[in-house]
């Protein structure tokens, strides 16, 4: 990796990723890391990549992005998936918190 360096680095949903990935294969054939990232993506994701966006967008006034971006992904249905998510995470959130993030999941799943 000579002459490469990151730049900045941004945390993006898997619907976001499966959009470049099926628009990269449009013009270029995928490596055989893309196919399986694409494989996986398009197993696993479930919504759309505006849908998530808008998502991690109205769940970050109250978590960091990083965390909105996980639980986008995996949108969990109550409130012991999502202590398990952020169990490793430093600091914790307050059950009020995580009952409001998971409104806004409900509320987006609804939508689909």
């Amino acid at each position: 990796m000579i002459g490469k360096k990151i730049i900045e680095t941004d945390p993006i949903t898997s619907a976001e990723v499966k959009e470049m990935l099926e628009e990269r294969s449009k013009t270029l054939e995928l490596n055989y890391e893309q196919n399986l990232a694409l494989d996986h993506v398009t197993k696993f994701v479930k919504t759309d990549a505006e849908t998530a966006a808008k998502l991690v967008k109205e769940m970050e006034e109250i978590i960091k992005k990083s965390q909105a971006v996980k639980l986008a992904d995996i949108m969990p249905k109550d409130l012991a998936d999502m202590r398990l998510m952020f169990a490793k995470e430093r600091g914790s959130h307050k059950k009020e918190e995580m009952e409001t993030l998971l409104e806004i999941i409900n509320k987006y799943r609804e939508e689909k």
